[in-house]
């Protein structure tokens, strides 16, 4: 039996209305408010003049134009990031499985190579400075990150190990056992903490300005926030631990916390060369 000290988890239909064949769940309008949200602070952003000083910025219409490509790089590099990295054998075997988002099965890290590359391609297309893209979609993405995390907690998925704190959770899927809400510490270090770390680099220190700046900041802070959550939660139960506490989760999160710190300096020492010519 789980301790007195466990908190009941609410019982909270994942499914949200269906008609027919339709059913609305809390994970797919968790991607859409997420994208809309994002979408709404990009403009906002790109149009406040104190921000930016004499840097160029894409305009409001180029924001609206960016959401399509950004959207279809979020699912597919999602999608395809999950297959590959977490569960390539399944799929090797069941290829027709690969496509199919409405069963389940997103990975951050893929979707986040995949919105890069629809930003490389847009930048590209409409002549937009790419890292000031980047820094704008850095800004905005743990908006998505917040309520994706919420989705998993309402889902009852990706839950944490067993623990005796007293706000754990004795989740439907995850046994008698109190666990760790590891989905609401992402939600606070993916989402809440990392969009207000952001906001202040943005709007109080004006790093619009640097280009590269923000977007590595964003790719270091979701990288030690991920690996931070995940010495809570339970990794996949077919990957299982890498070696000693090193999870896929945490593997993954390296080369953006590496990247990230190389664009953060790379921004500042331009800045700093710039600012001296």
């Amino acid at each position: 039996m789980p301790p007195v000290f466990a908190l009941p988890f609410p019982a909270i239909d994942p499914v949200i209305v269906e008609f027919g064949p339709f059913a609305l769940r809390w994970y797919a309008l968790a991607y859409i408010v997420g994208i809309l949200l994002a979408w709404r602070y990009m403009r906002a952003l790109a149009a406040n003049d104190q921000l930016w000083g004499t840097a160029t910025r894409p305009s409001r219409a180029d924001i609206d134009d960016f959401v399509l490509w950004g959207t279809i790089g979020i699912i597919l590099g999602g999608r395809l990031g999950y297959v590959l990295f977490y569960n390539p054998g399944y799929y090797l075997a069941n290829p027709g499985e690969a496509l199919a988002v409405w069963s389940g099965g997103m990975s951050f890290h893929g979707g986040f190579a995949g919105t890069v590359i629809a930003m490389v391609l847009f930048a590209w297309k409409r002549g937009i400075p790419l890292w000031t893209l980047f820094d704008l979609a850095g800004c905005a993405a743990p908006i998505g990150l917040f309520f994706g995390r919420i989705a998993n907690f309402i889902n009852s998925e990706l839950w944490g190990r067993p623990t005796d704190v007293p706000w754990a959770f004795v989740f439907p899927t995850g046994g008698p056992e109190p666990r760790h809400p590891s989905q609401l510490y992402e939600a606070a270090l993916e989402g809440v903490i990392l969009f207000l770390v952001l906001r202040v680099l943005s709007h109080r220190f004006k790093l619009l300005q640097r280009p590269g700046f923000l977007a590595g900041a964003f790719a270091f802070g979701y990288g030690v926030g991920r690996s931070i959550a995940e010495l809570y939660r339970v990794p996949d139960a077919h990957i299982g631990y890498l070696s000693g506490f090193l999870t896929m989760g945490i593997l993954l999160s390296l080369p953006m916390i590496l990247a990230g710190l190389a664009a953060m300096i790379w921004s500042a020492r331009r800045s700093k060369g710039a600012a001296a010519a």
